[in-house]
């Protein structure tokens, strides 16, 4: 149970919080501690009050020789499940209040009774006490990298700590090594023990996994230093572009000149090596575009193929939001495409994006791509028009019939209204206008209506002519006004009903394309929201043959057909779709394709592996059978054939010889059905188990005993030093002597089978070690598989059952069996089984930090 935190002493020695120093290493071994001793004796050096709080020097000599000289505070001691351990003691490093303090191994998990779970909580609070730390890490033990080395090394890291507590360090130094060398290091004993080295090199410290670990380190870093010059940037208001690396921004509209952009900034990136792309959408704030969605969604898909990352900006102003982004990334060059307007819309609309954005780029190099779509736009923009029929008729007739009308109501109360009110009247019908038929007919109203307001109510009435300057000042700002309105209002409705229509359309697809992550049935469950989203009497999915048109509609039931693959169309039936509610579908073909071509690899993959898997065992049963069983039933046979025959006279020491090959072939004949028997409960599920505390030097002893005398001898180590497993005893036993038997079929003369014995946490590992050929790293897992014989070329060797079954029953008892490298050569089998009464959740505490690798 945690411990609440006690806070740091009330007024700092040093009038501050202290500043935290990391060592970053790759793996453990490439000299962290080393380097954090060597910091402290050159602290010490100058005169800086400096104490050892926790060092751990793994009995590495030249490590231990680093701390002569240096004041160590004395550790406190804790007892956990009847051991001893040890631990930093906080309070007396709190009190003895030195300037700075080594804490090693910050990621370490401290054992039950202290203060914290995690030693880097107490680093905290030796901070917040104004105490200076230097510690170190490694990069597996980050939080955010936890998974992604697992996956790397296969080895899952119980300890880690929050990126965010290292990042929070006012240094961070590279400890960086070759993984050449620091294997070199390793095989001279400079790392860990003797007895540990060989499973170290041929597991967690392979070449690949190092030099993995080593660019996750250095990758890490380098964001940590990008952070901190973006930072020092900012802080210094340094607006103009540092080319600490090529940074190529590529700017992305949606149109069909996308993927020509895209990949001319992709071959521009590539020629700096680690050079970044970036492609950006500038999105307008009101949240409405033009730009299909299935053409963004097919850029972005390109972006990422390429190895670059996709941004969506929100801006009103393209070239703003776009040299914004620009300097914020650091970018050093920007690809745009030329403009698709056409010379005379460039004429009448002025300098465009690409020109504003060149004029303005500062130090940042900017590419104008040309593309095949270049200057083939409109000439002149063509307003677009969603009003209905109806309303594109009844716009026109009430711009002029309805000032009219008002006109003579007006006329019959005239005295009763000024001039003022009845401008106003007219104006708000100009409004009115606006919301039936948009601008074009509101500008009709407008004209109408001055026209009547200066023949009907503007003295001299009767006539087209004004008698007062103030008047024809009031007749020009009404038609000023009404026009504006007018303006004003249409727009506001157009931009509403596109902001209807555009939140419609993202909860359409957000809802539709959540759909795929629902569900085993991922196809049937988009048609189905298709249909009920669209609003569609049915939706199904037509296979073609024939290459058909790409949309199909057919007006007869109406609907609309489109494509999702080169052979497979979406059919809607019902209602005719809208032109935008068509944008909207097709952009989510692609997600009905993406999900149909996943359900068909799955299904064909379901249908094929179990055939190939029956024909594979059905393939090797018989070369086996025909063989195996044969051998021994042919010498038990032929021993006593001999024996019955009256034409030859034995002796009693031929009789025995005789008795002894018959029941040696008979138990060989025995042991093959027995093996085929339990291969055959295992893949049926009809296994029973008596899982027990059981000894594992007793299980041993007794495998080793039923194996009988061998040219090859066995050499057991550490079987008594164990804890005992949770397992079967006759099947542990089973599996040990079918391990056993194996490696002294393939150990050389004069060599020995090593199996030894050690307890890991919860478990318990046995490994059965020789120093014959070993396997290939392609082998590894089919030595596993049944009738499987690799390297056996005198077909002497049974069905090649024993390590199938080996398996078999390992992860029947819930552990398991994997092969490695022997160090100089051969192969060990690692039998894994969990200890009787270990706990799952055993804290990682008394396995210190690096050394639980191994």
């Amino acid at each position: 149970m945690t411990q609440p935190v006690v806070p740091a002493p009330a007024g700092s020695p040093h009038g501050r919080p202290g500043r935290l120093k990391v060592f970053l290493g790759a793996a453990p071994g490439v000299g962290k501690t080393y380097r954090m001793l060597d910091e402290a004796r050159r602290r010490a050096a100058r005169g800086t009050d400096v104490v050892v709080g926790y060092v751990e020097c793994h009995k590495r000599p030249r490590t231990e020789e680093m701390l002569d000289g240096l004041e160590t505070v004395p550790r406190a001691e804790r007892d956990y499940r009847g051991t001893a351990f040890t631990e930093m003691d906080l309070d007396a490093v709190l009190a003895r209040a030195p300037q700075v303090a080594l804490v090693d191994e910050m990621a370490h998990t401290n054992v039950p009774g202290g203060r914290h779970t995690k030693r880097w909580q107490d680093i905290e609070v030796l901070l917040k006490a104004g105490i200076d730390v230097i510690t170190a890490v490694n990069i597996q033990h980050l939080e955010s990298l936890n998974d992604v080395v697992e996956k790397i090394t296969g080895v899952p890291q119980r300890e880690t700590v929050p990126d965010e507590v290292v990042r929070r360090a006012d240094q961070i130094e590279l400890v960086d090594m070759p993984a050449e060398a620091l294997r070199r290091r390793m095989a001279h004993g400079n790392v860990y023990a003797p007895e540990k080295v060989d499973a170290a090199l041929s597991n967690y410290f392979r070449v690949g996994n190092l030099t993995a670990l080593r660019e996750l380190a250095l990758l890490w870093v380098a964001g940590r230093v990008d952070e901190a010059l973006q930072k020092y940037r900012s802080e210094h208001g340094i607006g103009r572009v540092w080319e600490t690396r090529e940074r190529v921004v590529v700017a992305v509209t949606g149109g069909p000149e996308g993927a020509t952009l895209i990949r001319r900034a992709a071959r521009i990136a590539a020629r700096s090596a680690g050079g970044d792309l970036l492609a950006v959408h500038i999105v307008r704030s009101d949240g409405l575009a033009d730009t299909s969605p299935a053409a963004l969604a097919k850029q972005r898909a390109l972006v990422e193929s390429l190895g670059g990352t996709f941004h969506s900006v929100v801006g009103d102003h393209v070239p703003d939001a776009l040299l914004d982004f620009a300097r914020a990334e650091s970018a050093t060059q920007l690809v745009m495409g030329t403009s698709r307007r056409g010379r005379l819309a460039q004429f009448l609309t002025g300098r465009g994006v690409g020109e504003t954005i060149v004029e303005r780029s500062g130090d940042i190099d900017v590419h104008m791509v040309t593309h095949e779509r270049a200057g083939r736009g409109r000439l002149l923009p063509v307003p677009s028009s969603s009003l209905p029929l109806a309303r594109k008729v009844a716009g026109p007739v009430a711009g002029f019939v309805l000032p009219v009308l008002l006109t003579a109501v007006l006329a019959n109360t005239r005295g009763h209204l000024n001039l003022t009110s009845e401008a106003l009247l007219f104006l708000l019908t100009v409004v009115g206008v606006a919301c039936i038929g948009g601008v074009a007919s509101a500008l009709l109203a407008s004209v109408t209506a001055s026209l009547l307001l200066n023949y009907y109510f503007i003295p001299p009435i009767g006539r087209f002519t004004i008698g007062e300057t103030n008047n024809v000042l009031a007749l020009a700002v009404f038609a000023l006004v009404a026009a504006t309105v007018a303006t004003i209002v249409d727009r506001s409705l157009r931009l509403s009903r596109r902001a209807a229509n555009a939140t419609a359309e993202a909860e359409t697809l957000s809802s539709l394309a959540g759909s795929i992550l629902r569900g085993d049935q991922a196809v049937e469950a988009l048609l189905h929201r298709t249909r009920e989203a669209f609003g569609m009497e049915s939706a199904e999915l037509v296979h073609r043959s024939d290459g058909g048109a790409a949309t199909v509609d057919d007006p007869a039931e109406g609907g609309v057909a489109v494509p999702v693959g080169p052979d497979d169309v979406l059919v809607l039936r019902g209602r005719r779709l809208a032109a935008s509610e068509r944008r909207v579908l097709i952009a989510f073909a692609g997600h009905v394709a993406s999900a149909l071509e996943r359900a068909r690899l799955a299904e064909a993959a379901a249908e094929v592996e179990p055939v190939r898997a029956a024909d594979r065992m059905r393939t090797a049963l018989l070369a086996a059978v025909s063989h195996d069983l044969r051998t021994p039933l042919a010498g038990a046979w032929a021993a006593v054939s001999s024996l019955r025959s009256r034409e030859v006279e034995f002796s009693a020491e031929d009789q025995q010889e005789l008795l002894a090959t018959a029941e040696e072939s008979l138990d060989r004949l025995n042991r093959l059905v027995d093996n085929l028997l339990d291969m055959s409960r295992l893949q049926a599920g009809a296994l029973s188990l008596v899982l027990e505390p059981s000894s594992v030097a007793e299980v041993a002893s007794l495998a080793l005993d039923s194996l009988g005398d061998s040219h090859v001898p066995v050499t057991t180590q550490g079987l008594d030093a164990i804890p005992d497993a949770l397992a079967d005893p006759p099947l542990l036993e089973r599996v040990i002597a079918n391990l056993v038997t194996n490696a002294q079929r393939h150990a050389p003369e004069g060599t020995a089978v090593l199996l030894s014995a050690s307890a890991l946490g919860p478990r318990i590992e046995l490994r059965v070690a020789d120093r014959g050929p070993g396997l290939r790293p392609a082998d590894r897992e089919r030595v596993f598989e049944p009738f499987q014989r690799l390297g056996d070329t005198d077909n002497t060797t049974g069905l090649g059952l024993g390590l199938a079954l080996s398996r078999g029953l390992t992860e029947a008892m819930g552990g398991t069996l994997t092969p490695e490298d022997t160090p100089g050569g051969g192969l060990t089998m690692v039998l894994s089984l969990p200890t009787a009464d270990g706990p799952a959740d055993v804290p990682a505490a008394p396995v210190g930090g690096e050394e639980s690798l191994t």
